[in-house]
């Protein structure tokens, strides 16, 4: 069993950026040699490994696209071959477009079903393949799932799937030692979620949690670092992350 964070291998999808960027920053500083997933931002991969290997970590960047199993087979087998091993997966890549049920796009819809709920799923199938025991599988999930916030019913929906998805395959994978959980972060002060918000919306945001502030991605990447290395006794959880909105 590797429980070693020193000798530990991390899968982080969509980690070129944002909260998966702080992920893997995060894992890589608790000792854990990282691949960096990205999609198509080859650039800003590039540069997280290298702030991961310039703080004296070891990192690499992978790419494909995360909902097709010949892509994800393809770059578990780098994965393996670089590092010799896989012990974490987070499944951070996904992506929220948002409408009113009455006037949402349905390719919008499809586009989400397709990286948010089949993404996760390939990834998941691929991590419950090749984990060593000792490992963990993080998905990510969305607090909005239970505030209800308008224009957010098919984003909601599409993490409503990846909660199940999260607590079924922990049963699945009953006596081999590999912990399954869901973080379900708040609002969190990344690029993409300010982007498009006036001062007074964010404002708005930022008091709602007792804690009168919005989060941080080092905030999810913190659980994130709990689940994947020292938390052997939490399995089968959706972790809301959200400085105490819900």
């Amino acid at each position: 069993m590797n429980t070693d964070s020193n000798n530990r291998v991390a899968l982080v999808t969509g980690g070129s950026g944002g909260i998966g960027r702080a992920v893997a920053e995060r894992l890589a500083a608790d000792g854990q040699s990282v691949a960096v997933h990205y999609a198509g931002n080859k650039v800003r991969a590039d540069e997280t490994v290298a702030a991961i290997t310039d703080a004296g970590g070891r990192a690499i960047a992978v790419t494909g696209d995360i909902a097709d199993e010949a892509d994800m087979t393809a770059l578990f087998d780098q994965v393996e071959r670089e590092f010799g091993g896989i012990d974490v997966v987070v499944n951070t890549a996904g992506i929220m477009l948002l409408s009113p049920l009455e006037s949402l796009d349905l390719d919008d819809l499809d586009r989400m079903h397709r990286t948010n709920i089949r993404g996760t799923f390939v990834v998941s199938q691929q991590a419950v393949r090749r984990l060593r025991a000792g490992g963990a599988i993080v998905n990510f999930s969305t607090s909005v799932a239970k505030l209800q916030f308008p224009s957010y019913s098919a984003y909601a929906a599409s993490k409503g799937a990846v909660n199940a998805m999260t607590l079924v395959l922990a049963r699945e994978l009953r006596g081999r030692d590999i912990t399954v959980n869901a973080v379900a972060p708040g609002p969190t002060a990344t690029d993409l979620f300010l982007d498009g918000k006036d001062e007074a919306t964010i404002d708005n945001l930022a008091k709602m949690p007792p804690l009168e502030r919005l989060g941080r991605p080092e905030d999810i990447a913190e659980v994130v670092s709990f689940l994947a290395g020292p938390a052997r006794w939490v399995n089968g959880q959706i972790i809301y992350t959200n400085g105490g909105i819900i």
